[in-house]
């Protein structure tokens, strides 16, 4: 589960190409897949009663000046190397910056290598969990108001479902201990742990020993699925529904903390409706010091690549001066809760995508799509760790991007174009085989679902469209081929030349209007920039057109080169 928190509308960054005379457009020749995921999150902590839209108001001298220094250090990054320390290398040397920067300076050069080495295994501090109380106390971050609501008793029962492969053995235990002494019992059927493959002794050994002693007290109360080889998130939360009884599956990591009073407000909304989908609210558990951090209020979204993203909550929500409501959400990051039964009505998680990413942007969009909702409880709160890096795969965005094209097929009809646009591969011979979806598209046509436009205006009306796309692709300079514009390191930056990797934050978007823009969801404010046309930036990976909402492949160069001539002569 890993999402960017974003607190602000869609917008993009522009850049003016009117003045450029020196534009070379290329047909796709090939992706680049040496990729790093924009998944980083931004943290905001602390306690906040009242939340507020920011205006940023700082001087221009002020904002030119932080982007200067900001374009230095991103130009000294790459054109200088750190000196390492003997018998370091890079990878060591992050790795040890990243878990010692808040943490660990008082530990012996002995605890600092076990540490680093479990840090490196885990993507988070093993060290210190092993040395912490299972049953340690949390802060109690509900909204004020939570706390005077009262829930009636005679709430279904959830069986807790928690996902796990190579997770440190004291992290399952403090998630299950959470789970059983922050859930009420005659509301706690069951836990269901399922093993996807590891490989760590003991979590087979240990872990079991956990296990018979806890049903020794309890016959049968935690249940645990393991797997004979490795099936990866999505066929993995499957496993667990398919080994729960209760009436609502609650399908999470296995590197959660519970907060007081969790369970109610969620089961009580299921029992209203059985077709809503609901996801606590997140707290962060920080990865190197396992401090709770608080996370604001918000729904959950995603962009056009299909990574799940925090929103601001609706203006309705906000309107409603109630902390205390359900936050109505496009989307859902990963956890939630859901009627066992439904879950298997409206069609599960989609079993032919691989191994992790996309799958929960799909399943807020089906149920959405097919007449159901999707929430998130204020007054349902987790605490979950943000890993440093995922234990499943190194190359993670190769498995998302194709659960992104998987989902666009069957659910985004004519917007379909937005995701291949985004992961800047062609429509026609992407070469990527997304597997069989005709049983996605027969469960789409027997649920009667709504066409995906429909979404965008009724439920995610903020996500920016590129209907008047004619092209797009990356700008690289002809003079260092290996930089290309990109988006900049902040979200309020001016594009920057920087070491190309071809996908999100430089595809550029070729429109009918005036300009070039670099689509990002997480730029503030439109930023129009005129570019110097002695720069001889080229044109590379051009080769759509649209028509109608759709973009389709162009077949050769000279069909896109006199489109590309019309938009210039009506300038």
């Amino acid at each position: 589960m890993a999402c960017t928190r974003r607190t602000k509308t869609l917008v993009s960054t522009c850049v003016i190409l009117s003045g450029m005379t020196n534009i070379l457009c290329l047909l796709y020749v090939g992706w680049i897949t040496n990729y790093v995921s924009n998944n980083r999150n931004v943290k905001v902590a602390g306690r906040t009663h009242e939340k507020k839209f920011e205006d940023d108001s700082r001087g221009e001298t002020l904002r030119i000046i932080e982007r200067l220094d900001r374009l230095e250090s991103v130009v000294n990054q790459h054109i200088q190397e750190k000196p390492l320390k003997d018998g370091e290398d890079t990878a060591d040397q992050t790795l040890s910056d990243s878990l010692f920067a808040h943490w660990g300076h008082d530990l012996g050069p002995e605890s600092r290598k076990v540490a680093l080495k479990k840090f490196q295994y885990y993507g988070y501090n093993g060290y210190l969990s092993d040395r912490l109380s299972l049953d340690r106390a949390i802060p109690d971050l509900r909204p004020d108001g939570c706390r005077n609501i009262s829930y009636p008793s005679s709430l279904p029962q959830v069986s807790i479902i928690f996902i796990f492969v190579n997770e440190a053995l004291s992290v399952i235990l403090r998630s299950v201990h959470s789970a059983i002494h922050r859930t009420p019992s005659h509301l706690l059927k069951e836990i269901i742990l399922v093993d996807d493959n590891s490989n760590n002794a003991e979590l087979s050994e240990n872990l079991q020993r956990f296990v018979d002693e806890t049903n020794q007290q309890q016959p049968d109360f935690i249940k645990v699925v393991r797997h004979n080889k490795q099936e990866g998130l999505i066929r993995s939360r499957v496993s667990g529904w398919r080994a729960a009884t209760a009436p609502v599956v609650a399908l999470f990591d296995a590197h959660v903390e519970f907060s007081v009073g969790w369970a109610e407000p969620i089961l009580h909304r299921i029992k209203e409706d059985r077709t809503r989908v609901i996801s606590p609210s997140f707290d962060n558990i920080k990865y190197d010091t396992f401090e709770i951090e608080e996370y604001p209020l918000s729904a959950q979204g995603f962009d056009w690549e299909l990574w799940c993203r925090y929103l601001n909550p609706p203006k309705s929500w906000w309107t409603q001066k109630n902390q205390t409501a359900p936050i109505r959400s496009p989307a859902l990051i990963g956890c939630f809760v859901v009627d066992r039964e439904y879950f298997e009505e409206i069609g599960l998680l989609d079993e032919g995508m691989e191994v992790y990413g996309g799958e929960n942007v799909e399943l807020g969009i089906r149920v959405w799509l097919c007449g159901g909702s999707v929430e998130v409880m204020p007054c349902s709160r987790i605490a979950h760790i943000e890993r440093a890096h995922k234990p499943y795969t190194e190359d993670l965005a190769t498995h998302v991007r194709r659960n992104a094209l998987r989902v666009a097929e069957v659910w985004m009809d004519e917007f379909k174009s937005h995701v291949y646009m985004a992961w800047n591969v062609p429509q026609q011979d992407s070469g990527i085989d997304i597997g069989d979806i005709r049983e996605r598209k027969a469960l789409r046509e027997r649920l009667h679902c709504k066409p995906f436009n429909w979404f965008l205006k009724n439920i995610y009306s903020e996500m920016r469209t590129y209907t008047e796309t004619i092209a797009y692709g990356v700008l690289r300079n002809s003079l260092r081929p290996d930089l290309c514009v990109d988006q900049g390191p902040d979200s309020d930056n001016i594009p920057i030349l920087y070491i190309c990797h071809g996908l999100t934050p430089q595809v550029s978007v070729q429109s009918t209007a005036p300009g070039m823009c670099l689509p990002n969801p997480n730029i503030r404010k439109i930023m129009n920039n005129n570019l110097a046309a002695n720069k001889m930036i080229h044109m590379m990976t051009f080769h759509l057109m649209i028509s109608s909402g759709t973009i389709p492949h162009v077949s050769n160069l000279a069909h896109y080169q006199d489109a590309f001539n019309n938009i210039r002569g009506r300038r």
